[in-house]
């Protein structure tokens, strides 16, 4: 069976072009494109309507909170809220309870995804046992079972001999290792950024250096070790001459950024607003502005939502004791079009670092609209205003910091291998 996307505007991060045009998909895999001439028949058709087609997002570093915190976020809750966000492939870390550090665990967490998310699901695993940083896991099994890549996710590793090792046996099996890169001491407590803003609410804070020491640190063992490396969050300016370093030199790394540090600076806190306490913290809007220019330039490579469900108990509390985290997978796309329509990044930008970047770092084919691609594509309106109400998120937990914001681009529709999975009412 043909389907034809007819009347699209054609958002294409692989050619970076946004241009009027036509899209065939038969059998699950985008068969061509055109713009305009002859617009091939098809059993089919989806007017576009002149809206945006480009391809579905790939969402590294999203927590799904089964097995043990299902209150939180299922497989279920996570995959419609993805679905409405845009998103075609989760890829979960490994922080639940348990985490994700066995064959066993990873298998469990694979079969209740496939049965009940409607999108893509990649499963992370653990890097060290229990996430702890003393032993390292049975990666080469892991591998075996699935696994795309090995974090402990903000529980930096403090021994280095461990981490080289584990780096070192990764690199051994091809295995792309993800980094956070934090100094563990000089964060651990912080709830802000170092500065006058902290200063004056009173919050236990971390310097920005913290994020340029851990990235020091990571960059020397590439060179030693070899392996691949993602940084999942780069959010301060002073950690990106590193990394332009590192890049320079050949290294094989890549690095992230979420879209909270990307579109809210450390002012947002305003009167200790606990819904945008996330990890790292906010930073100042000088930080902000260097991160968004350096997805501009391609230097950060990805922007997730670093989706991190929370419940109510754990946000209303003061501010340094509340827990870290916000929902992003219902907000990413729009939250992007605030980059779009500040003029920031253009719309082949964003889903170069929201789609082709992510799936390329995976080995995936999705991420682009070439034939024979799979047909995983997001349909949206980046015009259309709407104010976001927390209690439609389709995620279980609501925290969510645009809470009441006015923001501009709706997901129109998902589709997951040419199939409908979401659709807007």
């Amino acid at each position: 069976m043909k389907m034809l996307f007819a009347n699209a505007r054609l958002i294409d991060p692989e050619q970076g072009t946004d241009a009027p045009g036509w899209l065939l998909v038969e059998d699950g895999a985008i068969l061509a494109t055109g713009a305009g001439g002859d617009v091939p028949a098809a059993d089919a058709r989806v007017d576009c309507g002149g809206k945006c087609l480009a391809p579905g997002i790939v969402d590294i570093g999203v927590k799904v909170c089964e097995p043990g915190e299902r209150h939180k976020e299922s497989y279920r809750s996570a995959g419609m809220a993805a679905a409405a966000g845009g998103v075609t492939t989760m890829v979960t870390r490994p922080d639940t309870v348990p985490a994700v550090d066995t064959p066993e665990t990873l298998e469990f967490a694979t079969r209740r995804a496939n049965e009940a998310a409607p999108v893509n699901v990649l499963q992370m695993a653990a890097l060290t046992k229990g996430r702890e940083g003393r032993e390292m896991t049975e990666i080469g099994f892991l591998l075996d079972a699935g696994a795309v890549a090995f974090t402990d996710c903000d529980k930096v590793v403090g021994d280095t001999k461990v981490l080289t090792r584990a780096l070192s046996y990764a690199r051994s099996l091809g295995a792309l290792v993800v980094g956070h890169p934090q100094d563990p001491g000089l964060s651990s407590g912080a709830a802000a950024t170092s500065g006058k803003f902290a200063s004056l609410r009173g919050l236990p804070a971390v310097t920005a250096m913290a994020e340029r020491m851990g990235i020091d640190r990571d960059i020397a063992l590439i060179e030693m070790t070899g392996v691949r490396y993602h940084a999942d969050q780069i959010t301060t300016a002073r950690a990106l001459p590193a990394l332009a370093r590192a890049k320079a030199n050949g290294f094989d790394i890549t690095a992230g950024t979420s879209i909270h540090h990307l579109t809210l600076n450390e002012l947002d806190v305003a009167d200790y607003r606990t819904f945008f306490k996330v990890k790292p913290p906010l930073r100042s809007e000088e930080d902000r502005q260097a991160v968004v220019e350096a997805v501009r330039e391609g230097l950060i490579d990805t922007i997730s939502s670093m989706h991190t469900p929370q419940d109510e108990e754990s946000k209303r509390l003061p501010f340094e004791e509340a827990a870290s985290g916000a929902v992003g997978l219902d907000t990413l796309l729009p939250a992007a079009m605030r980059l779009y329509h500040e003029g920031d990044l253009e719309l082949p930008v964003l889903f170069k670092a929201l789609a082709l970047n992510p799936a390329k770092r995976l080995g995936l084919e999705c991420g682009r609209l070439s034939a024979g691609a799979p047909a995983d594509l997001v349909l949206f309106d980046p015009d259309r205003p709407f104010v976001l109400d927390r209690e439609k998120l389709l995620s279980k937990s609501k925290n969510t910091p645009f809470d009441g914001a006015r923001m501009q681009g709706r997901v129109l529709a998902t589709y997951v291998g040419g199939k409908p999975v979401y659709e807007a009412a």
